[in-house]
């Protein structure tokens, strides 16, 4: 169907079969530290599961106590394949997964289409993980829910702010950043990295450059309109793929962070 953008990942970056991603999610967050708090936003990984999939689930598994509040996911993530200005729009109805289908949410699509950094492109969005790959998770954490999915290519920090400002609402409303962290890196450089981008993120100092995280505009977007609404943000979980699944000579960054409207000191 051509109002349907279909999985186009499965079976790389998780499974394709319905019942063993189920299981492997459930497994995932099952085994997730529990952070008591309530998230407004939430920065998560995009590797294949086997890689940041644990580190991902740690942000998701928070969901879980508000779950039945969450009617919205407003979803941003980096252009990996096609070039777009500012923040591309689908152009669809909805998304697939092999865990079902989720629809497209036509008044928030509404509320930004008038906004000049914000285009629609089907190719953006037809082969990028970087959105697809945490669907499967918020299907198996939420309830029923829409989405509005973002893939964010040659944009600025305020242009993300002034779209996530049109559409931040109230609990209903859950956003989520999709962003690894560095890159390539041998282990040791890139805990060091990565932590410094950490520090910068829990801070709300941005910009976040895209060699720390390939999703650092939208990143210091979220920045700039947590600090509007009053918002603190606190790591979960830092990791990389030397501690989850691969060598240690070359490694790629992974955190979960988490934004709320309660106030926490650094640990």
């Amino acid at each position: 169907m051509p109002d349907i953008r279909p999985p186009a990942v499965a079976g790389m970056f998780y499974p394709a079969d319905p019942a063993e991603l189920a299981g492997k999610i459930q497994q995932f967050i099952s085994r997730a530290h529990f952070f008591d708090l309530i998230p407004k936003a939430l920065i998560v990984p995009h590797a294949g599961y086997i890689y940041s999939g644990a580190v991902a689930a740690t942000a998701y598994a928070t969901l879980r106590p508000a779950a039945h509040k969450i009617r919205r996911v407003v979803l941003l993530g980096p252009t990996h394949r096609v070039a777009v200005r500012g923040l591309a729009l689908p152009g669809v109805k909805a998304f697939d997964t092999p865990l079902g289908r989720i629809m497209i949410d036509k008044a928030a699509v509404n509320a930004i289409l008038h906004l000049p950094q914000v285009e629609t492109s089907r190719g953006a969005h037809a082969q990028e993980h970087s959105l697809e790959v945490q669907l499967p998770f918020l299907q198996s954490v939420l309830d029923d829910f829409t989405l509005l999915p973002l893939a964010v290519g040659m944009a600025t920090a305020k242009d993300v702010a002034e779209v996530l400002e049109a559409l931040w609402g109230g609990d209903e409303t859950l956003i989520v950043i999709s962003s690894d962290l560095s890159h390539y890196l041998p282990y040791s450089t890139c805990q060091r990295i990565d932590r410094e981008t950490v520090q910068a993120i829990v801070n709300l100092q941005q910009p976040i450059p895209h060699d720390r995280a390939c999703g650092g505009t939208a990143i210091s977007g979220l920045m700039i309109a947590a600090r509007h609404h009053h918002l603190s943000a606190r790591l979960l979980d830092l990791r990389n793929s030397g501690d989850t699944a691969g060598t240690q000579d070359e490694v790629v960054g992974y955190a979960a962070i988490a934004f709320t409207g309660e106030a926490h000191h650094a640990d």
